[in-house]
Order: C-alpha cells, then structure tokens, then sequence
C-alpha cells in the first residue's frame, strides 16, 4: 500500500520498521476526535473560502459517514494504517474522490495529533472528575454514617489521641477535594486549541484558527506555533495530578487494609470487594484495596516515563512524542478501573465501633486530658503529667483502663481526684472538647461535610 506521505520517498518501508512507526493499534480511540477536529476543519476552509463551500460540506457528510459505520461497527479499523489520521483520511479519499484529498489543506498531522491529544484527554478528565466525586459522596455517607464514634488516632503508627472515625475519613474527603481543583486546573490550561500551528511554522493560507477553536470548544488558541505543536506539558500536568490522587487513593487503602486485619478488626470489607485464599478457607483478602495501592506505582511510571521521554527533545515535533499517548492512556485507565472499584468498596464497608472505642480505651489516649484534669484543678502541668503516667503504668500492671479504675485509687495519688473525673476523661468529652476550628468535634466533623457537599453541589 502506498503511503499518504509518498512523494520525496517512495513511500515504502520495511514490514518491520512499518509495524514499529505504526501508532493506530492505540491511537484509534481517539477516533471520534480526530473525525470531529476533521470537520470543524473542513468548515473552516469552507467559510474562508480555501475551498468551495459544497466540497466543505461534501468533506462534512463524508466524515459523519465515517463516523457513523465506526460507531455501528460497519467499518473496522485498518491496522494496516500508520495513524488513525492516516486511516480517517484513507476512507474518506476511498468514497469521495479528489475532494477527499482536499480536507488536509492548511494542517499537519503535527497539529492534527496535538488537536485529538487536547480534546481526548478533556473528556477523561471529565470522566475522571465524576468519579473522583463518587468516591467523595462514599466519604461523606460512611462520615455521616459514623459520626460519633471513637477511633485512636495515630502518629508514628502509635495510639496517640482520640478522634471521630468521621473525622479521619473526612482527611481523605478534603484530599479528594484538592483533586478535584488539580483536575480543573489541568482542563483550564489543556483547553486551548493547537490546530492552524501546521507542522511548526504555521501556512499560508488565511485561516481563521478561532472559528475551529471556538467550533470545538476551546477558550482560546495556542500563540505560537511552535510550542502549539511540541507542547505536552497538558500531558505531564495530568499525569502528575493523577500520580497525586492515586497516592492519596493507595494511604487510604493501606489504612483500610490495616483496619480489617484481625489484628484491628476496625472495619469488615464487602464480600464483594475481596477474595479468598486458594488453600486457607478462614482468609477474606482486601485484594481490591492492595491492587489499587499496587496500581499507584504504574501511574507513578507512567508519569516517569512521559518526562523522560520529553527531557530531551528539540523544538518542535519528534516521532519520539508517539510514546506520550500509551503513556497517559495507560494512567488514565488505571485511575477509572481504581476509582470505579473504590467508591462502592468505601461504600459498602462496614464499621466495628466496639472495636476501635476498645482499642482507644486501651491505649490510654485520654492520659492527656487526665493530666489536664489535674492542671485544671490547680497542680502545675509537670507535676501532673507525672501523676497521669503513674496511673497509665498501674493500669498496664492491672489489666485495666483510665476509665474503670476506682476513684479510691486515684485519691491515692493526688486529693485534688473526684467524680467529675470520669466524664472529664470520657473519650467523647475528650473529642468534644477539641472545639478550635477543623478538629475532631461532632460540630466540626458537621462544619467538614457541610462543606464538602457544598463544594459537590
């Protein structure tokens, strides 16, 4: 088959050097934006007078032909074909003729990729954006669901403080919400139109780049040429934003794997979203939750590989930017299936509020608030931070918490004790009393989610 491009060349390759150059295997579903792209072009050599306005049209009805038997499956791609460019255009010439040839008028497929590229990866992060707030109203509703009861709180992986187990999912809920914001931010710069740049240098005939930019929804066009056809730091922007939400994704399934170990036993999984073991009957593995935190390093490489593939390159266009598209279409991928899978997990785990009050209770996570108790009464905080840690260790000695040792006891060791102690060091007075903005209260945890579902709506 001869090749479009046969003219300086005879437009003949190697079979092997034909399949290593071919980009259509993984080009192809960006059919329906190069057929769009193609006649938003056409129009516009039609209304600039570039061509008859009757061979615009025939062009346009052609494309919507095209666009029409792909989509019932009428017509196949042509794996033979370098591009899905090249095969667009290869069937439109097949059924119009002459005029066929004439839709390439005042465009490379520089531009022409760049343009599909831009419009594709628009509509993932459309996509993208709508799951990520799947995953946010899962947040909220197991927030809401769970909205007074106690989970230790960790630094170092150690019982520190308590908190509300809606306060710690509502972390994650504010981490998704700065997702959402990289997200937009990337569509705002990606959305500006690249085709009318040509191979580099722009053309000579009088375009009007606008009325394609304007026909295809961009907000502006790309000023100069050059970097209209060589600029893929849309690309890189994405992928970093998508490197960043699969992170906060993987801490959020470690923390999940880590709360339905027996060692926690904080949350139960879904039967849905886990597996068993082949040979031990008694396991119910988190398999989802360790594949979406497995998958975080794919997108990671993906990203890698997309700037180091760019580090390099001069000005302007180079058949190394062919590796950009398996690249981005391989994290966007990855990201949906996570972000498909994760929602109805989160939405259908089930909490153990036993669980994570008697772990709380046994990590002694109110000896704060008891040493404040003191402090409140008059002793000087040092003298009462020691008393608190006596205690702590006579509750270790005797296989008893803060909670159930007698006052009797307590009075052993400062006189300044009473039965207000024990709603003092109650772990939801503990939580109640952080009131200070964005803490762990009932009435902040409310202000959080207040605020999240604001933003979703």
């Amino acid at each position: 088959m001869e090749k479009m491009w046969a003219g300086r060349t005879s437009g003949t390759t190697d079979s092997i050097a034909d399949d290593f150059n071919s980009s259509i295997r993984f080009d192809c579903r960006m059919y329906r934006q190069d057929i769009t792209g193609s006649m938003a072009h056409a129009a516009m050599l039609g209304a600039q007078g570039i061509i008859a306005q009757a061979e615009s049209d025939q062009l346009i009805d052609g494309l919507q032909g095209i666009l029409d038997d792909l989509e019932s499956g009428a017509l196949e791609f042509d794996m033979g074909c370098e591009d899905i460019h090249m095969f667009v255009e290869q069937v439109l010439t097949q059924r119009l003729g002459d005029v066929g040839k004439k839709l390439h008028t005042a465009r490379s497929r520089n531009d022409q990729v760049a343009l599909d590229l831009r419009m594709y990866l628009r509509e993932e992060i459309d996509e993208i954006s709508a799951l990520v707030k799947a995953v946010l109203e899962a947040v909220v509703s197991q927030a809401e669901a769970n909205k007074e009861v106690i989970l230790p709180g960790y630094t170092h992986l150690q019982r520190a403080q308590p908190i509300l187990f809606s306060h710690h999912l509502m972390a994650y809920a504010m981490m998704l919400l700065r997702d959402l914001g990289r997200l937009a931010d990337c569509r705002k710069r990606m959305n500006v139109s690249p085709i009318g740049s040509c191979a580099l240098a722009g053309t000579t005939y009088n375009t009007d780049r606008r009325f394609e930019a304007e026909k295809l929804g961009f907000d502006g066009i790309a000023l100069n040429s050059i970097d209209g056809v060589s600029d893929r730091d849309f690309c890189v922007e994405l992928m970093s934003a998508l490197s960043t939400l699969m992170m906060h994704l993987s801490r959020f399934s470690e923390e999940i794997i880590l709360w339905a170990s027996w060692e926690f036993k904080f949350v139960e999984l879904s039967d849905a979203y886990t597996t068993g073991s082949s040979i031990m009957p008694q396991k119910k593995n988190p398999d989802m939750a360790e594949l979406v935190r497995g998958k975080t390093g794919r997108v990671y490489g993906d990203l890698m590989a997309m700037l180091t593939t760019l580090k390099g390159l001069p000005l302007a266009y180079n058949k190394d930017m062919q590796e950009d598209k398996e690249a981005v279409f391989d994290a966007v991928d990855t990201v949906k299936m996570c972000l498909k899978v994760f929602a109805p997990m989160l939405a259908t785990m089930t909490s153990r509020p036993d669980n994570m009050k008697k772990a709380a209770q046994g990590g002694f996570i109110n000896a704060t608030d008891l040493a404040d108790y003191l402090v409140k009464k008059g002793m000087p905080f040092r003298s009462a931070y020691k008393i608190s840690g006596q205690l702590v260790a006579k509750c270790i000695a005797e296989g008893c918490v803060l909670e159930t040792l007698p006052l009797e006891t307590y009075r052993q060791y400062s006189d300044l004790f009473d039965e207000d102690l024990y709603q003092d060091i109650d772990l939801l007075t503990c939580v109640q009393k952080r009131i200070s903005e964005g803490g762990t209260s009932v009435q902040s945890v409310e202000a959080q989610i207040a605020y999240v579902k604001e933003q979703l709506a």
